[in-house]
């Protein structure tokens, strides 16, 4: 075993590995850009390596730098991560080329499994299905047309380089593969420095399933079992379960044995996984009928490696260290065994409701659910952040891993949506209410899965206020009483709580709740109690102040309905979370606000900060409500800008190539 190694990468993955080699007792290294001079990750190793810029390219992905850092600090080998240098077979090379181990396959094995068209002529020839397609060197346009019109639409666009989902697009037509082959080489380009693409059949009602394989130096190779992934947003992983649902034995084995002939045609060695799109031409209720394709070959270990763990009781980073310093495989294939069912949701920095925009901004409340980390037990919770840190542009959406085990699949589903009700994030736009719908969506309890899960259930996934106005505004009334009553006085005439010394006393509250100005009405009781109406429901107000860690704690009761709500308060905005869901109110200062007009229009600005790609039209183009008029880049996405209504382009402000500021005006728009 090692004494020291470098850990180049950042955030989640980093603590991850810098646990189970603390547990180990081999002492790590950290490595850090501007924007992480004080992040977790650095923290949690115990040593570290300042590289470079913010940008990833100016730090994380300078291999030189992190080979200079592991040999200036004695380290013996570098663990990968994922994402950044894992599937880089120069950066493999350069280490074996210094002295140290990668802890990882050789760069053989990655260059031969990275092209993804050369990785599916060598599946061919080891016997792995393959999906109906165009994998060749021609990259000529109208050749590629040619093959797609030949294979039949729809058709799958991938970079060949890819991986992420990024440098992907579904056509459905011929008349739109042009522009999306465009974009989906502009995409490759920026992500891995190649447009090189090819176009497969786009298998009707799939479903992503993975095989988790790892080999040793010894000529060992084994499957642990498979993964469930269909469920994806942007060609990018949502929700990941292990095993399978509705997966048989048989389907299983021959899966299994497929990525291990799979591994093995690359002699690899480490972790990785064989990934397999799946068809269902029976429908969800007939597995027995399942088909399987073989897709790509990740060469590392996955974002979602703890569902595996969850249910093998393993920990595959130790296996990882373990077979780079040359021990063979800790068990064979007849000694793996799986326990229960696992699922891991991915908390993300976005907004579902606006495409999944990134989002950016400070973690002023990060509130985790009770867990263990990096250990097998019911609720595991994997970051690399803590409350007060950024999110910034620079890096990939993820906030942290939720991960749960249960007997069935049916206890692990009901787990997860009690762990993502405790999960309570303040500062930014996440997905996590997003989550618990898709958690508890028909299609999901079912087990009726495939990659286009998320279009399907639309209606009950997006724009869904579970909380409701009243109970909103309740809330945020009983929070302000509370405040109020915390500074009170023993001078009566100085109470803020309504006492008079007769007569019955009325209170105003307005309110923007979702874009809507509400007004809400308190009445004080000659007996004390209080009286809430907001719009036509009224009611009796009750509740009591619970101790907390910080925020408000509230046992609220209003109109027939009994939640404990917890609150955060930052200015007049109010943030609630409780069982039905979380919300945003925010209390209004009728006067300040009469006279205002509605914003400015014509107006288009950067929804987040980031790079101008392009621009679709020039000033004085005329122009239709929701045609594309700009292409951004951020946190390694492309993000199209549209007209919000018919007009004609005044002004251009900025160039392809510029960095913008989020809120920044991009271009001028004179209304029809």
């Amino acid at each position: 075993m090692f004494n020291k190694i470098l850990i180049a990468n950042r955030g989640e993955i980093a603590c991850r590995v810098a646990a189970t080699a603390r547990r180990l007792g081999v002492r790590t290294v950290a490595v850090y850009s501007d924007a992480d001079a004080s992040a977790k990750h650095v923290a949690a190793c115990d040593e570290s390596v300042h590289i470079g810029g913010s940008a990833p390219k100016d730090s994380y992905l300078q291999w030189e730098r992190i080979i200079a850092a592991a040999k200036a600090t004695g380290a013996q080998a570098i663990h990968p991560g994922y994402g950044f240098l894992s599937e880089n077979e120069a950066f493999a090379d350069a280490c074996a080329a210094n002295g140290l181990v990668f802890i990882g396959p050789s760069a053989a094995s990655i260059q031969a499994m990275g092209l993804k068209a050369e990785s599916k002529r060598l599946m061919e020839q080891a016997g792995v299905p393959l999906v109906p397609g165009y994998h060749g060197e021609d990259q000529d346009p109208a050749m590629l047309k040619h093959e797609a019109d030949r294979i039949g639409y729809p058709v799958l666009i991938k970079a060949s380089a890819g991986g992420g989902g990024k440098g992907m697009r579904a056509v459905e037509k011929a008349e739109d593969f042009a522009a999306a082959l465009a974009s989906c080489q502009r995409e490759a380009r920026n992500s891995f420095g190649s447009d090189a693409v090819l176009i497969e059949k786009y298998v009707q009602r799939p479903r992503h399933i993975e095989i988790q394989v790892f080999g040793d130096t010894h000529g060992n190779c084994v499957y642990l079992f498979e993964r469930d992934c269909s469920v994806q947003r942007r060609h990018q992983k949502v929700l990941e379960e292990a095993p399978a649902p509705g997966m048989t034995p048989e389907l299983r084995q021959q899966m299994g044995l497929a990525a291990v002939a799979a591994a093995k045609a690359v002699n690899y060695v480490g972790a990785g996984t064989v990934e397999f799109i799946v068809e269902q031409p029976g429908g969800y209720d007939h597995p027995e009928q399942m088909r399987f394709y073989f897709m790509e070959m990740n060469t590392r270990l996955q974002v979602e490696h703890p569902v595996t763990e969850a249910i093998t009781g393993l920990d595959l980073v130790e296996w990882q260290l373990r077979v780079a310093s040359g021990e063979p495989l800790p068990l064979k294939q007849d000694e793996l065994k799986f326990h229960g069912h696992a699922i891991e949701a991915r908390i993300c920095a976005e907004n579902p409701d606006n495409q999944f925009l990134p989002a950016t901004g400070r973690l002023a409340v990060y509130r985790k659910p009770g867990h263990a980390s990096f250990e097998r037990s019911t609720v595991r919770f994997d970051d690399g952040v803590r409350e007060g840190d950024a999110i910034s542009p620079f890096y990939d959406s993820m906030v942290a891993k939720l991960i749960v085990h249960g007997a069935t699949r049916a206890e692990a589903l009901a787990r997860l949506d009690a762990a993502l009700t405790q999960t309570h994030i303040v500062g930014l736009a996440t997905n996590v209410q997003f989550l618990r719908h898709v958690v508890v969506s028909e299609s999901f309890a079912q087990a009726r899965l495939d990659t286009a899960l998320i279009p399907r259930e639309a209606a009950v996934l997006f724009q869904q206020d579970r909380v409701g106005r009243e109970l909103a505004v309740a809330a945020a009334v009983a929070q302000t009483l509370v405040h109020e009553k915390a500074g009170e006085t023993p001078d009566p005439f100085s109470r803020t709580d309504g006492w008079r010394p007769f007569g019955l006393t009325k209170r105003r509250f307005d309110f923007e709740y979702q874009g809507e100005a509400l007004t809400a009405q308190l009445a004080y009781l000659h007996d004390g109690a209080l009286h809430l109406s907001v719009g036509e429901v009224a009611g009796p107000l009750s509740f009591t102040a619970l101790p907390a860690e910080s925020g408000t704690r509230i046992d609220l009761q209003f109109h027939g309905r009994r939640q404990t709500v917890q609150t955060w308060q930052f200015g007049e905005t109010v943030h609630l979370f409780c069982d039905l869901g979380a919300a945003v109110i925010t209390e209004l200062d009728a006067l300040a606000h009469a006279g205002e007009t509605a914003a400015e229009g014509g107006r288009l600005t950067a929804p987040m900060p980031g790079k101008v790609v392009s621009f679709a039209v020039k000033a004085g183009d005329a122009v239709k409500k929701g045609q594309p008029l700009a292409v951004m880049e951020a946190m390694k996405m492309e993000h199209t800008i549209a007209a919000p209504a018919d007009g004609t382009v005044a002004e251009l402000l900025f160039a392809p190539g510029d960095q913008v500021t989020e809120g920044a005006e991009l271009l001028k728009l004179q209304s029809a």
